[in-house]
């Protein structure tokens, strides 16, 4: 392929024509006219008109088309050869064409002929190059062209992109038969083929398409057959305005099979139509679709805008081509499209999205040497991404930058910094900033009062909360249902479940619908006191009122059940889950596994942990700990080992909860010996015992009467700097007293006393029975109590 920055040695070009986007071979609306597009894919090449400078000579009859270009059409020829190329230099001399005539389908004819795209790179842009010499042709579109066959390189061949095509409107088509068939039409065909015979009256479809906004699915649909039906037909900008409403629904597969039917009926699309199109495919992550109708759109004589090019920028941020937008914006300027703050805004986030922070706050900067002003939302995009990564320093420093350029920060960007300070734990820096905007006389609006009162309750700064509320609702700012789950979630989390309860009540007071957050804040704090019963009936209550429990709430049932051991309502509700579609995450298969090894049941345990591979859950490293600790503790050590294997196998690494489980069950098991040979093989391993793994470790060689290897590693615990705790102490002095070595015993009962430590039950048990047979007298009771 031509690089692109080898064409700037060409001279630059002077447009032809005035410079509309009206292309020179219109499609009529009838659907007679021989140039109306039959095709019933959006992005098929139309028929080709018949240029006067193509009848004859070398691009003339007398000659079989080409395999490169549409047999239907064969009013321009290149041949693959090099001599295409001679021809096409030679034809650039004889005089000018029109950037539609040649260039155009130059373009289409390289890059998506109708039998797939162009092989040689090379080639085609060589042949591209030769139109060049045309002082007709318009240079910033030429050099567009190459550009984008660039991006057309590797992409799938023609006939997969129309495959893809007809795979994107398939679900439009659906709906609209579906809506057909609702309609009471079930003669109907698919892709709703309305007749266009005069109906014998003109119905007024404008008074609907003037609420376009406010319209359901199906009444948007039932309007575009009003409109396809009447007399005269209605303009493409009313079209347009009809498809656009659609796409803001993000309903974006019925836009595009819309546009289909109007392609069918002969409705020709305008430069804006293709915009639509082209950024609802970008919508989609399908950007191959999206260029192969940028294509066609050039083809037909349409120059892209900023709106179309906005909309690529959009396609290549959202599908990991970031290096492809900014080299796209880049272009834009070359071509002497100015690109504006929708565009910088769209790169800033896509430079946000793939975590190139420091490029986006550079961007900011260089678009005022662009001659574009950054405006408050391209600021508000900046403020975000930084808020999202925690760099809460540059946000402000941000705030203070805007303030200097003359561009006042509204209660949005000061919401985004607030919320940021609060989800990081500056909520005095949050207060201040509260406070700040207060000064500069920006109303704080409900989201900036749910994000701090949220904050101040899990700090437990309850009655700054309350001053904030009541602040909050003297200036008349009602609370929404974002600030009632806030305040909420805070108190089930402080373990305040009555004034959880009595806000939810105030909230129906309000009239304020419970959302799936409240529901969940609610439920989970019913199995944080174990009221199973009332969390199953507020489960109960919010699948009633049409809000559907997501796999956070099943979760959250599923372990209050588990830990209750009421083992099989868990299992029922896992069931009841898969029967709604939902598919459990890793935390509900550790949760299911976790009950079940606590209920005995070691066999469906392990079914449930072989599930997860079969239904694609990954098992994280808290699964195999869980699944080890089940199976050490039911008596399957050697189960235990192949797994505890297989994990040391694969790509996770074990880390000290995972030895410990495995050291404490070989002791279990009386392999001492194995356990401590992996002990010993830790500091190998990078992993640095803890107070748990020394007394597991003590404790085995306790057991087995190991006494000078348990107390060597009890000092070498206390020279690594690991205090021992009550675990400790307690399995030494139970040793010595069993060795009757009463000297060592009252030494380290005295150890223990000083360190604030008791003896536990299992050792004063053992001392009362040793007093009881007068082993030893009444002191050693005294000492550890």
């Amino acid at each position: 392929m031509l690089p692109l920055t080898e064409l700037n040695f060409m001279p630059k070009m002077v447009d032809s024509g005035s410079g509309s986007n009206t292309p020179p071979h219109h499609v009529s609306n009838s659907s007679s006219d021989s140039s109306a597009i039959s095709s019933s894919s959006l992005i098929s090449p139309p028929p080709q008109p018949v240029s006067p400078h193509f009848r004859g000579g070398e691009f003339g009859a007398g000659r079989q088309p080409s395999r490169f270009e549409d047999s239907s059409s064969s009013s321009m020829h290149h041949s693959p050869g090099s001599s295409s190329v001679h021809r096409a230099k030679g034809k650039a001399r004889e005089g000018s064409v029109s950037q539609v005539g040649r260039l155009s389908v130059t373009f289409w004819n390289l890059s998506t002929a109708n039998h797939g795209w162009y092989e040689d790179g090379e080639q085609a842009a060589s042949i591209m190059q030769a139109y060049v010499g045309c002082d007709k042709i318009n240079f910033k579109l030429q050099r567009f062209n190459i550009c984008l066959l660039n991006s057309f390189q590797g992409e799938a061949n023609f006939e997969a992109i129309k495959t893809m095509m007809r795979s994107v409107a398939i679900t439009g088509k659906r709906f609209l038969h579906r809506h057909t068939l609702v309609r009471g039409n079930p003669g109907t065909a698919p892709a709703l083929c309305w007749r266009r015979a005069f109906s014998g009256h003109s119905y007024d479809y404008r008074e609907k398409l003037s609420r376009r906004n406010d319209l359901k699915l199906d009444d948007a649909v039932n309007l575009f057959g009003d409109m396809v039906k009447s007399r005269p037909l209605p303009s493409i900008v009313e079209f347009n305005k009809l498809l656009s409403a659609i796409a803001k629904t993000k309903k974006f597969d019925v836009v595009i099979s819309l546009g289909e039917q109007m392609q069918n009926l002969g409705i020709s699309h305008d430069l804006c139509t293709y915009n639509i199109f082209i950024n609802c495919f970008c919508r989609r992550s399908q950007l191959s679709l999206a260029l192969a109708l940028l294509g066609k759109m050039i083809k037909l004589g349409y120059e892209p805008d900023i709106v179309t090019l906005s909309s690529l920028l959009n396609g290549y941020c959202h599908g990991k081509r970031i290096s492809e937008a900014v080299a796209l914006v880049d272009q834009m300027v070359e071509m002497g499209c100015q690109p504006n703050t929708v565009t910088f805004t769209t790169l800033i986030h896509g430079l946000f999205l793939h975590n190139k922070a420091s490029e986006a706050v550079a961007l900011v900067d260089r678009m005022a040497v662009k001659g574009c002003q950054p405006d408050l939302v391209t600021y508000g995009a900046v403020v975000n991404g930084l808020c999202k990564r925690g760099d809460i320093d540059l946000a402000l420093s941000l705030l203070k930058k805007m303030e200097k350029g003359k561009i006042e920060p509204n209660v949005v960007i000061y919401n985004t910094v607030i919320d940021g300070l609060c989800k990081y734990k500056h909520v005095n820096d949050a207060r201040n900033l509260f406070n700040e905007m207060e000064n500069k006389g920006i109303r704080p609006n409900v989201v900036t009062y749910s994000s701090l009162i949220s904050c101040l309750c899990n700090y437990g700064r309850w009655s700054d909360a309350s001053r904030l509320l009541s602040d909050m609702i003297e200036r008349r700012i009602n609370p929404n249902v974002v600030t009632f789950n806030a305040l909420i979630d805070a108190f089930v989390k402080e373990g305040k479940l009555v004034e959880a309860e009595k806000l939810y009540e105030e909230m129906i007071k309000r009239s304020i619908d419970p959302d799936i957050f409240t529901y969940s804040s609610l439920i989970n704090g019913f199995c944080m006191h174990d009221r199973l019963e009332e969390a199953k009936q507020m489960f109960e209550l919010m699948i009633r009122k049409d809000c559907f429990p997501n796999v956070v709430i099943y979760n959250t049932l599923i372990n209050g059940f588990c830990k209750a051991k009421r083992v099989e309502e868990g299992i029922k509700l896992f069931r009841e889950m898969s029967q709604r579609g939902l598919v459990g995450d890793t935390v509900t298969y550790n949760t299911l596994i976790q009950g079940l090894f606590q209920a005995g049941d070691c066999v469906m345990a392990q079914e449930a942990f072989s599930q997860m591979d079969s239904l694609g859950v990954s098992p994280d490293l808290w699964t195999y700990n869980i699944l080890l600790d089940g199976l050490c503790n039911n008596r399957s050590i050697e189960r235990a080992l192949v797994v505890f294997e297989c994990l040391q196998k694969s790509e996770m690494e074990p880390d000290i909860f995972t030895y410990n489980i495995m050291i404490e069950g070989m002791c279990k098991a009386g392999m001492v010996e194995d356990g401590w040979d992996l002990f010993c093989s830790l500091s190998l391993k990078g992993v640095k015992p803890d107070v748990v793994t020394y007394n597991t470790m003590i404790s085995g060689l306790c057991k087995k009467r190991l006494k000078e290897k348990a107390d060597d590693l009890f000092r070498k615990m206390k020279e690594e700097g690991l205090l021992p705790d009550s675990g400790t102490y307690n399995t030494l002095i139970r040793a010595r007293l069993r060795d009757g070595d009463k000297a060592a015993s009252a030494e380290l009962i005295k150890e223990m006393r000083s360190c604030g430590f008791a003896g536990d039950a299992s050792a004063i048990g053992l001392v009362a029975n040793m007093l009881h047979d007068g082993r030893l007298d009444k002191s050693f009771l005294d000492m550890l109590s």
